[in-house]
């Protein structure tokens, strides 16, 4: 499945080792499979005209229960990759914790892979994130709740472009977790989830989401990571793309 010509076409920045894949590869999968030997950094892509398809493999130093919050760094850098790109009026939002909506519609979403047997209190082997947005429509029109960066009046849709931002991007937020902590990705994570005036949001040091509604006392209304990521809700299990 690997394609050719090389794979110089994308433009990366430095700690990147692409592998690009014939329009039919899965890059999600070439990532899992890929991973453990060809170790942090190593970026799969699909080369498609109609989506954006990639995956990168990371190699976390904490433990897995807190490294699958990589999902919101990664929702963090494709936002930053479309809003450089895209019409300013129309807003980029999430739906927690792995789907992206461009001016209300299902554009894509992130995927987490971590190895089979992984324990929650030690680093894992690695993990794989993986992104893919919908560049143009297959099946009819976009609508009110489905849509594609072409029906949203966007003039660059060369994949190429927009998966070299969101590797730059990706960089910078895993930088800024680093240096100042999660507070601040977490924070940049949430000011994209569709606004709730009676809550107010915060992630939990596992990536839980945790709701406080307004004048209610105990405890946070808990939203499992886990289990959001196992359900995927953005992806058409039965053709591996966005929901239509």
């Amino acid at each position: 499945m690997l394609a050719s010509p090389n794979d110089n076409a994308l433009d990366l920045p430095p700690g990147y080792r692409a592998i690009g894949l014939r329009e039919l590869g899965d890059a999600y999968a070439k990532a899992i499979e890929v991973a453990e030997t060809e170790g942090a950094g190593t970026l799969v892509w699909t080369r498609r005209f109609d989506l954006v398809e990639v995956a990168v493999v990371l190699e976390p130093e904490e433990p897995l229960a807190t490294a699958r919050r990589a999902i919101f760094a990664g929702m963090n850098a494709a936002a930053d990759a479309l809003a450089a790109h895209c019409p300013p009026e129309k807003p980029i939002t999430f739906a927690w914790p792995d789907t992206i909506m461009f001016d209300g519609g299902l554009i894509g979403g992130t995927r987490l892979a971590w190895p089979a047997g992984a324990r929650e209190e030690e680093p894992p082997q690695w993990l794989v994130l993986g992104l893919t947005m919908r560049l143009m429509m297959h099946a009819g029109p976009a609508s009110r709740d489905r849509t594609s960066l072409e029906a949203e009046g966007f003039e660059i849709l060369d994949p190429r472009l927009l998966i070299g931002s969101f590797a730059r991007h990706l960089m910078v937020h895993f930088h800024t977790w680093r240096d100042s902590g999660f507070k601040s990705v977490g924070a940049d994570y949430l000011a994209r989830v569709s606004p709730d005036r009676s809550a107010r949001r915060g992630i939990d040091a596992n990536g839980d989401l945790l709701v406080h509604r307004t004048g209610k006392s105990g405890a946070a209304e808990r939203q499992l990571l886990v289990q959001a990521l196992a359900t995927c809700g953005w992806l058409d299990p039965s053709t591996g793309e966005p929901l239509i």
